[in-house]
């Protein structure tokens, strides 16, 4: 029970400070209770001796505490018998049982307190007392009995807010993994879509540098300067993103719808012809919603540029007063669906984007041939 370090010393020095306060108390307390119970042992040598050892005994309850209740029990018993008046002894003894209550479990606590009681109730049935028979049980009863619940509700509070503190304290501990994990997949899907999208533009523009690169070498190089241009950005992009996992590293600003055109630019010397139009009145969104509605729109024509086998593609934004609605289509094979999404990434991670702003994507297949993607994103209706 002893607890060591600054602590430990705390707790003995209080210990002490108490057995003495008690010692004081008793030494002078008992004289004046002996006054009021003329029936009483005249206090002497011996009961002040009893007086010393229970106080000095607390020194330790908290090293021992049940050693010390036997202490205090066994010399509140003698002075009891013999027939000392009732006087301060009984707080020394409150005070022991109270730290056994406190401090030891409840089945050893009962154990000793129950062994305490039996000890001091032999008193009530001595005539040398002050009192005697069974009117003495109850008030002696109560010095045993009161301290003890009193402990034990004390000992449950105390263990219940440590286990309040502790699964606060674990689940303070999950919700930072948890972020920490979103954290990752945020910037793992990040990454998914720049290199995804830079790849599948450079690796068109290098096949049709190596088309061209045998007949007419002059037109390779406008592709081989495609693919420089969009290795860099993507290198650019990608290093805004990875700045989010660097301490103190300042991000610079998300991509957003303003850079459709720059996204056509760039899938134009991939080969891929992107006719965009906008509906309503293009105004300054939320930063998620800016960021998915761009990244909804990029992934989508980067499957249409692996997987369609089309020269074109359709993109559509329309502002509306509640949300903003994004639609890439495309005449193309419609497969992209299940190969842009065998990689685990691709629409899946279009829908969890969408989603987690409480919108809603829809994929698939178009009447006639090719493929649909749309996204409904809501935002604050404008004033």
């Amino acid at each position: 029970m002893w607890r060591g370090g600054q602590r430990g010393w705390r707790w003995a020095a209080a210990d002490v400070a108490l057995a003495l306060a008690l010692l004081v108390i008793g030494l002078v307390g008992t004289d004046l209770a002996g006054e009021d119970q003329p029936g009483s042992r005249p206090v002497d040598a011996g009961c002040r001796v009893l007086i010393v050892v229970a106080a000095l005994a607390l020194t330790l309850r908290h090293r021992a505490p049940a050693a010390v209740l036997a202490v205090v029990s066994v010399a509140t018993t003698i002075y009891l018998v013999i027939g000392y008046p009732y006087g301060p002894i009984l707080l020394t003894l409150l005070v022991a049982v109270y730290t056994v209550a406190t401090w030891l479990p409840v089945r050893p606590a009962a154990l000793a307190t129950g062994g305490a009681l039996v000890l001091l109730l032999t008193h009530a049935f001595l005539p040398l007392g002050p009192a005697s028979g069974w009117t003495a049980t109850l008030p002696t009863s109560a010095w045993v009995v009161v301290p003890f619940a009193v402990g034990v509700v004390v000992r449950v509070n105390r263990e219940t807010a440590a286990r309040s503190l502790e699964e606060e304290a674990r689940g303070r501990a999950e919700q930072a993994r948890r972020q920490t994990d979103e954290e990752r997949l945020r910037i793992a899907q990040e990454v998914h879509d720049v290199v995804g999208h830079g790849l599948a533009a450079i690796s068109m523009q290098a096949e049709i540098a190596l088309h061209l690169l045998p007949k007419r070498p002059e037109q390779a190089e406008t592709a081989l300067t495609a693919i420089s241009r969009t290795s860099r950005e993507a290198l650019d992009e990608l290093r805004v993103t990875l700045g989010a996992v660097r301490q103190g590293a300042e991000r610079g600003p998300v991509p957003g719808l303003a850079r459709l055109p720059a996204l056509r630019d760039r899938l134009a010397g991939a080969g891929l012809a992107v006719d965009t139009r906008v509906i309503g009145d293009p105004r300054e969104l939320p930063t998620a919603v800016d960021l998915t509605a761009y990244r909804v729109v990029q992934e989508a024509l980067t499957n249409v540029l692996r997987h369609a086998g089309v020269t074109s593609a359709e993109v559509t934004v329309d502002y509306r007063a509640d949300e903003v609605t994004v639609e890439v289509t495309d005449r193309g094979t419609g497969a992209g669906a299940a190969q842009a999404d065998e990689g685990g990434h691709g629409l899946a991670g279009m829908r969890e984007r969408v989603a987690a702003l409480g919108g809603r994507l829809a994929a698939g297949p178009r009447v006639g041939g090719g493929f649909r993607v749309y996204a409904r994103l809501p935002v604050e209706p404008t004033a």
